[in-house]
């Protein structure tokens, strides 16, 4: 390919890195942390700990007061961000400042709530995080009903936009979030707030299947994968898997940690053939 991940940006940007992870016959791991946490100074050195260690995609969380999709794990990691003094706009600072640097290359997600986002001014945030380097947004508590200001901000701006399948969907909601995700359907693999605690449901695989032929881009899988082993058995059904709490379990532990643990899934996720 001819095109470098951040000489494409947004919605492209993304496209690239799966179609890469394809091509390498690997799917896409996605590991995600909060900024600011364990501090912003650590930020600064944990993310491109992510990419060394084999990222595709980072998501990125905005620290919010009520994080009601995340476990106790992201929710503490989250409260200390905001003490430090974190907000929408000085995790922009730390993402621009990563990327003016050149120290992250790899598609950036902002994974944050909708009462920030709407405070902040949706086309404000929008442009502002697109000058920063941020490729799109993960808003779990916004549903594609209500998302219309904030998708044609993000089309405005070529600016992924994902949506979430929870375990309860049912099929006709699957294709009306299908249609509406852009950069990737996130197919959430259990009930529950993200965390560790538990494996992802075994009826997982047939869940995948019928959710398949609704798809119009990548399907990413994510809570409660936390092992290499978990995401071993997932890696032949899907286009790329989200860990999060175990990855911020080690923040505290150094850069060098927790490119090691994002390391240890690369082997996990090769695209094997499944067995019959």
């Amino acid at each position: 390919m001819m095109t470098t991940i951040r000489e494409a940006r947004g919605v492209q940007a993304l496209a690239y890195s799966f179609e890469r992870a394809q091509e390498q016959g690997h799917c896409a791991f996605i590991p995600y942390i909060p900024l600011g946490y364990p501090t912003p100074a650590d930020t600064l050195e944990l993310i491109p700990a992510l990419q060394a260690g084999g990222a595709d995609i980072i998501e990125l969380g905005v620290p919010f007061s009520d994080p009601v999709a995340d476990g106790p794990t992201i929710q503490e990691a989250s409260q200390v961000a905001l003490r430090a003094g974190m907000t929408p706009a000085t995790c922009l600072d730390l993402v621009a400042g990563l990327r003016q640097e050149g120290r992250v290359s790899v598609p950036l997600l902002l994974m944050g709530y909708y009462n920030p986002i709407h405070s902040y001014g949706m086309e404000e945030y929008v442009r502002d995080c697109a000058q920063a380097g941020v490729d799109g947004f993960i808003v779990p508590d916004l549903p594609p009903e209500e998302a219309g200001p904030l998708q044609e901000a993000c089309q405005e701006k070529g600016m992924a936009l994902v949506f979430l399948v929870a375990p309860t969907t049912q099929a006709e909601r699957i294709a009306t979030i299908a249609d509406t995700t852009r950069g990737f359907l996130y197919v959430v693999s259990r009930l529950g707030i993200t965390g560790t605690e538990r494996s992802p449901e075994t009826s997982l695989i047939s869940r995948l299947d019928q959710i398949r032929p609704y798809a119009k881009t990548p399907i990413v899988v994510g809570f409660g994968i936390s092992a290499p082993e978990q995401a071993r058995g997932l890696a032949p059904y899907v286009d790329g898997v989200v860990v999060g709490s175990a990855i911020v379990r080690r923040a505290t532990e150094g850069a060098g940690a927790v490119r090691d643990f994002v390391a240890s899934f690369r082997p996990a996720l090769a695209k094997e053939t499944p067995s019959p």
